[in-house]
């Protein structure tokens, strides 16, 4: 049995809280392109876990208040239910598949509205994302283990302030042309805004232990734009924080000797004699 909630913005405080969906009889009811602009909490009672949802067309914000919500609702239920992105599994996963075909029923779990906001629960419900520095090569791996969505390329990935880009290399053109896809790293971001106004870009933010490991930029696959712009400069830390060698630098300003005399060939001397006896 299945309890779902809806994730929803209010234009007072506390801003964001949940309202239960009874309609529809197994979750694939709800959770389709239908309301693909919508965030949804999954109370799975019988594997005691807690399901967020983005929808693929869901605002940035609203996924961010889904987190939230979610460990507050593993407060109120009970430590014992675990959270779990269901945004981690391709839709045909067989994993996603055994959510979606769950019964909605009725259960323990209860909304969350503005009484359960007092000072103490807004501050640790907001203690529940945080940001820092995660090692680059664990970040990546989690940030991975993600499918891609559907329809959607990843253009950029921002890990720690830094920029990524993904690259294809050509592998083999013998058979059947392949290439591999590795992340290059562009650069550090400055403080303040970044613009990214080339594209009409989907954003993802990935989650683990209650920590943002990364973000990522998609765009739709039909998107056939050449160019990726970022109209905020990017820092390239490696162009200034790598030591340099002080004695090229002094060379370059070193002015050259004269240039020797050419030599002149035996043979090419031989050949303007000619040419100036047949001109006499």
């Amino acid at each position: 049995m299945v309890q779902i909630f809806e994730v929803l913005e209010v234009r007072e405080d506390p801003y964001f809280l949940t309202v239960e969906v009874e309609e529809g009889e197994i979750v694939a009811d709800v959770i389709n392109n239908m309301n693909s602009r919508k965030v949804y909490l999954l109370v799975d009672h019988d594997a005691k876990r807690i399901w967020t949802y983005n929808g693929q067309n869901s605002s940035f914000k609203l996924q961010i208040y889904g987190g939230i919500l979610a460990g507050m609702l593993r407060k109120k239920i009970g430590i014992f239910y675990r959270v779990f992105p269901l945004n981690k599994y391709s839709m045909e996963d067989p994993e996603f598949q055994k959510v979606m075909v769950k019964t909605i029923g009725p259960g323990k779990a209860k909304t969350i509205d503005k009484k359960d906001f007092s000072k103490s629960a807004t501050q640790s419900a907001s203690a529940n994302i945080t940001i820092h520095n995660p090692r680059f090569s664990k970040a990546l791996e989690n940030i991975n283990s993600y499918s891609a969505p559907k329809d959607l390329n990843r253009i950029f990935l921002i890990i720690a302030g830094t920029i990524y880009s993904d690259e294809e290399t050509p592998k083999s053109f013998l058979s059947e042309e392949e290439s591999s896809k590795s992340i290059v790293k562009m650069g550090r971001l400055n403080n303040g805004f970044t613009f990214f106004n080339d594209r009409n870009y989907s954003t993802r933010f990935v989650v683990k232990n209650r920590s943002i490991q990364g973000i990522e930029l998609f765009v739709h696959g039909n998107d056939k734009m050449p160019v990726v712009y970022i109209k905020t400069p990017i820092i390239h830390e490696e162009k200034f924080s790598k030591e340099g060698d002080m004695d090229k630098l002094f060379a370059a300003f070193d002015i050259p000797e004269p240039l020797p005399d050419v030599e002149v060939n035996e043979e090419d001397e031989e050949d303007d004699e000619e040419i100036t006896e047949e001109e006499n």
